[in-house]
């Protein structure tokens, strides 16, 4: 079912082959196309000053200008250490599909994908190890595993598609801000360049695989699908805000801190600002049923 929508699916074909050119046409070697040099400053902002997790929180006029650059750092060696872990995972789901029933149409931009995902993993840890010397596990919690059913194959590029999207946020934004050294802005550049073909590959690819699970599912199995995309969804952003970040930028009670972080106010703006295009996205497709992520 799943090969017949896409091999009658026009658009789909044509953005298939226009993607795969793409990617032939802009290939580059990043063992080659990055400079890295011995450090970076200790005084300066690593991350975006608004796309940290304390931003325009009570705890952050609690902090010195030192304080807030230490944790812009390590907020961003979280960052690129939670890019190495979903790329990881869906490396490996990718690749358990290519050249296998229903995906024989798309493997070709496939290679494409997994070839450029790897590179991407290489340079994040790259960064992390020589900057931040070491990568930050993943913060414990409901990770969501994927139920081996009917669904899974659906789920498992949802998921793909949201990590994308939240990363690209972060991406966009960070490529374009001059108050970032040259090597933080080229990471962000380049991995934005490749994203927004991932990204319009991934949109293609799950509305038509919801298409094909909504022709026989029950209402019951579609709202089961709303509420395990949302805690997805919640999970992929609560691991932003790691209290060993909070330890090695040297603030207090860590723990405690992630917690009021996380209830605070300022956390629902937040957010939907990161979120903003995905539920959109999402609520359109009918994959939610709207865009509030609070779980009932």
């Amino acid at each position: 079912m799943v090969s017949s929508l896409i091999d009658s699916n026009d658009r789909f074909l044509g953005i298939l082959d226009r993607l795969s050119e793409k990617s032939v046409n802009d290939y580059y070697n990043p063992y080659r196309v990055f400079e890295w040099p011995d450090t970076l400053p200790e005084s300066m902002w690593w991350m975006s000053p608004e796309l940290t997790t304390t931003h325009g929180t009570a705890a952050a006029e609690r902090l010195t200008q030192e304080q807030l650059y230490a944790l812009s750092k390590y907020e961003s060696i979280n960052f690129y250490s939670l890019n190495v872990h979903g790329i990881r995972e869906l490396l490996i789901e990718v690749t358990k599909r290519i050249h296998t029933a229903g995906f024989e149409t798309p493997s070709e931009f496939f290679h494409h994908f997994i070839g450029e995902e790897n590179e991407h993993m290489w340079f994040f840890a790259e960064f992390c190890l020589r900057y931040g010397k070491k990568l930050y596990r993943q913060v414990p919690g409901d990770t969501v595993s994927i139920p081996q059913s009917k669904v899974e194959s659906l789920l498992v590029f949802t998921r793909i598609l949201i990590f994308e999207e939240l990363v690209d946020f972060f991406n966009a934004k960070m490529a374009a801000d001059e108050r970032l050294h040259e090597t933080i802005r080229n990471i962000n550049r380049i991995h934005h360049q490749d994203e927004s073909r991932h990204i319009a590959f991934g949109r293609e690819l799950v509305e038509i695989l919801f298409a094909d699970v909504r022709s026989t599912a029950t209402p019951e199995e579609l709202r089961q699908i709303d509420v395990y995309v949302k805690r997805y969804m919640i999970y992929s952003f609560e691991s932003l805000f790691n209290p060993k970040v909070y330890r090695d930028a040297g603030v207090e009670n860590p723990q405690q801190l992630r917690k009021d972080l996380l209830t605070g106010p300022a956390r629902p703006e937040f957010e939907r600002q990161v979120f903003r295009k995905t539920l959109r996205y999402l609520e359109k497709t009918g994959i939610i049923g709207d865009q509030e992520l609070v779980l009932r």
